[in-house]
């Protein structure tokens, strides 16, 4: 990660991130629909755990209470750039989804700038489906996942065409996708 980002640039460069690269290249084939219908909520982060923990808890809470909400973007512009201590986060606020009773209703899913899969190299395209401008926890409805599945033809397929995809596109295409979602930033 370089510098830190003003918020607003944090929330435009994850929000050009959705658009350009998740639905873009048809990463998520349920993202568009709540990117139409401007359903997704970006908030920005900043501090230690316990601060990103709290704001899961109350990202949770705000889900609870407005159904105009489909999906939240946690978004950490300054903080849990090494991703090992982005993994740490992760565990805590996968365990933040029991202590709160909220396992079964909302779902964790993690991108980072420099997200691994655990049986990948570091330099395998395929670790592009995961990485994004900053580390972000995303926040989705269960329900809403187990009904768009229902519905969709081989769902299994997914995880699948992202791997071929961002292989084929490799790493140079890729991070540059990445790249060009930092506002204000020479390319």
């Amino acid at each position: 990660m370089t510098g830190h980002a003003t918020d607003q640039n944090a929330i435009e460069a994850t929000r050009h991130w959705v658009v350009e690269v998740v639905v873009g290249l048809n990463l998520c084939p349920f993202a568009k629909r709540e990117v139409q219908r401007d359903t997704i909520a970006y908030q920005v982060v900043h501090g230690d755990s316990q601060a990103a923990l709290e704001a899961l808890l109350n990202a949770c809470q705000q889900l609870d209470n407005d159904s105009s909400i489909e999906t939240t973007l946690l978004i950490f512009p300054t903080d849990f750039g090494d991703f090992d201590d982005y993994l740490d986060l992760l565990a805590m606020a996968d365990h933040m989804l029991d202590y709160g009773g909220y396992r079964g209703i909302y779902q964790l899913a993690s991108f980072h700038p420099d997200y691994c899969f655990a049986e990948t190299s570091p330099d395998d395209p395929s670790n592009y489906t995961n990485r994004s401008p900053y580390p972000v926890l995303h926040l989705i409805r269960e329900a809403s996942i187990e009904r768009v599945l229902a519905r969709y033809p081989d769902p299994d397929s997914i995880p699948h065409n992202n791997v071929t995809l961002t292989r084929e596109r490799g790493n140079q295409a890729m991070q540059a996708l990445i790249d060009a979602c930092h506002p204000n930033r020479a390319q």
